[in-house]
């Protein structure tokens, strides 16, 4: 399956899109510290057009956070493409580079480890401007206030340094940060993993809000597929690197075509005490696989109660089943 060079809407090519993009890093393991190769993400395709906001989900390990670093091109792939705009990113130069880290930008997961602790909010957020040689005095610092009143913070946190605010707080803090160059895209790669489950919510509505306001795309890589669900329009699910469904986030939810998708929905609890008692969970036995020795065939079929041996020699490809533009690599989707 390859990414549509173009969007069949507009006839424009998607803002960021991969290409059969594969990633093998190479670390050493045991005792006696042999090289082995260690397969991360696997013939990764999709597309984000603009304004969209594209889900990706998985347990950890599975590639999502690898994939999210090839598209800000934080990591290179070992094949495949990547483009911007319908053109290959390893081929920009270095000042096109740098203007796509403008308009690519990304929330990190954990926001103490990304803000600088010896650095004033003023200066966290005065540094995008400075170095792509957009400051522009009293102008900045206009803008930068309307950032703060952006996502909830006040003028007075301007003085402070990063270690002085809650971890919401910071999380609000790193987001301004990423909408300081109005970018085209950001990559929110597991934004409230770090966060109090009651500031989670905040954090994820903050996003959706800004989102809507100002039209940009959005990569919103996470675990917590309610999460997902609530603020995509589109979604993938990963195991062992490679996208194994990837739909409309309502079809994928309400019409699951592969058994892992089926598997992490049946463990969201449902908040009707009858319904979640009369329900039937589907329960995975055993571990993810170990991405440097990848099991024959399809990677879920040793945790699949459906496995047949086809499943066991023949690694499935991602087809078409069930809604329009709903895709799954499992043989025995219907």
């Amino acid at each position: 399956m390859k990414v549509a060079q173009a969007d069949d809407r507009t006839g424009k090519a998607p803002l960021l899109a991969a290409e059969n993009v594969s990633k093998t890093f190479h670390a050493r393991r045991g005792g006696l510290g042999r090289k082995v190769a260690v397969a991360a993400v696997s013939q990764v395709n999709l597309q984000i057009d603009r304004g969209e906001t594209f889900g990706m989900v998985g347990e950890t390990g599975s590639g999502k956070s690898t994939v999210g670093r090839l598209l800000l091109a934080l990591e290179r792939p070992t094949s495949g493409q990547v483009r911007l705009d319908g053109r290959p990113i390893e081929r920009f130069s270095r000042p096109e580079l740098k203007k796509m880290r403008r308009r690519v930008q990304v929330v990190f997961q954990d926001p103490y480890e990304s803000l600088n602790p010896y650095m004033t909010v003023e200066e966290i957020l005065e540094e995008p401007f400075r170095i792509h040689g957009m400051y522009e005095g009293s102008g900045t610092a206009a803008r930068i206030r309307r950032l703060l009143d952006l996502v909830g913070l006040p003028v007075t946190a301007l003085t402070r340094s990063p270690g002085e605010f809650s971890g919401g707080q910071q999380q609000r803090i790193a987001i301004a940060r990423a909408l300081s160059l109005d970018a085209d895209m950001l990559v929110a790669d597991e934004p409230t993993a770090a966060l109090d489950v009651s500031i989670q919510a905040q954090i994820l509505n903050l996003l959706l809000d800004i989102q809507k306001e100002q039209h940009m795309a959005m990569l919103l890589i996470s675990h917590n597929l309610l999460a997902v669900r609530h603020m995509s329009a589109r979604l993938g699910v990963m195991y062992a690197g490679r996208i194994v469904e990837m739909g409309k986030a309502e079809d994928v939810y309400r019409t699951p075509k592969h058994p892992y998708t089926i598997a992490l929905l049946s463990a969201i609890p449902v908040a009707n005490p009858r319904r979640e008692r009369a329900r039937q969970r589907v329960a995975i036995t055993g571990e993810a696989p170990d991405p440097a020795h990848l099991p024959t065939g399809c990677a879920f079929h040793p945790r699949c109660w459906l496995a047949e041996e086809r499943c066991r020699v023949e690694r499935p490809e991602l087809r078409e089943v069930g809604a329009p533009g709903q895709v799954v690599a499992c043989h025995l989707a219907k």
